[in-house]
């Protein structure tokens, strides 16, 4: 079985077989930055990567339904529990790689090795830039006070986003006091939860709401735009990251996996190992405004001037094994 000692253009070259010609990747990822870092692929290797792009959900139900006769090597999805239903699913084989044990910090990684992280993004708490930071909040747990009576935007109880950090909280505080903070969050609600992240960042900026949870890189996205009225958005709010005195921010993936039927192992495994290369992680982190896993790789864009923060220990493996938990939690806390 193929393995790389490094991951340069070179060593991948003299690697593999010269029968080796295709990787197929189905991906949830779907950012124009990532072709070309696919084409920098086949330009190394000599191995074409064939694309077939979808939601998670969407690409995971085509798997299970394509069986063992599926195509696809690699599958790339975004978010903890999403890699963990795959994993549940029976999707993913393990894989041994000395460059990705190396390479992608231990939280990033399955415990089994059965994914591993490509890009990380922080889920923080924002706030109006107008009316300022609200005295004492600090960490997660706060958006739960009563000091913050109708301030706060947020996503659907049900968004995967959520569920992974109520996974976490979970994980950190137990199951009696997540339920205690979901329900102080529902008695703190601005408005009934509608969206995604960019509309609680929008709402903050027109003063609907005083604080807002949000993932990083939409308001990298809001702050890069070519549309001013974007930039106004991004600009009339600012955020913190949350418990940087305790445990630390919540940080969640995108990641990847070596399908059980793949019928090109050997490149579907060199082909991950080109994604958490330097030049790769800068392409794939860049292209959406996310942070890499591969720690001393420098990024471009707003999110560049946020980089030093103190992220969560936790193995992102922990949000799918506590996503029923979470969402029982949330339905019994009564948040929408």
């Amino acid at each position: 079985m193929l393995r790389l000692a490094s991951v340069s253009a070179a060593a991948l070259s003299l690697a593999l077989p010269a029968f080796a010609q295709e990787v197929n990747l189905y991906s949830a990822r779907h950012y124009d930055t990532d072709l070309a870092l696919y084409d920098a692929f086949t330009e190394a290797t000599g191995i074409t990567v064939n694309l077939i792009e979808g939601s998670g959900d969407e690409i995971q139900a085509r798997l299970e339904a394509e069986g063992a006769n599926s195509p696809a090597d690699v599958f790339v999805t975004v978010d903890g529990g999403r890699l963990h239903s795959a994993v549940e699913a029976g999707l993913f084989a393990p894989v041994e790689s000395a460059v990705l044990e190396e390479r992608v910090p231990e939280k990033y990684q399955h415990p089994d090795n059965l994914w591993f992280g490509l890009t990380a993004r922080a889920r923080v708490i924002f706030y109006n830039v107008d009316s300022g930071l609200p005295e004492g909040l600090a960490d997660y747990e706060d958006l739960a006070d009563p000091a913050y009576d109708d301030m706060l935007c947020i996503r659907t109880s049900s968004n995967i986003y959520n569920v992974s950090l109520m996974a976490e909280i979970i994980d950190a505080l137990g199951e009696e006091a997540a339920e205690a903070w979901a329900a102080g969050m529902t008695e703190n609600l601005a408005r009934a939860p509608q969206g995604g992240d960019t509309d609680q960042l929008r709402a903050l900026a027109a003063g609907e709401c005083q604080i807002a949870v949000s993932n990083t890189y939409y308001w990298g996205r809001l702050k890069s735009s070519s549309n001013p009225a974007d930039v106004a958005v991004a600009d009339q709010v600012a955020f913190i990251f949350p418990n940087q005195d305790n445990r630390g921010t919540h940080v969640n993936i995108s990641g990847a996996g070596v399908l059980a039927n793949a019928p090109n192992r050997d490149n579907a495994i060199a082909f991950i190992e080109f994604l958490v290369s330097d030049q790769a992680q800068k392409i794939l982190a860049d292209g959406n405004n996310e942070y890499p896993v591969v720690e001393g790789v420098e990024i471009e864009g707003p999110i560049r001037d946020f980089t030093e923060f103190k992220p969560s220990d936790v193995n992102v493996a922990v949000y799918g094994i506590n996503a029923s938990a979470a969402t029982a939690v949330f339905d019994r806390a009564g948040m929408p």
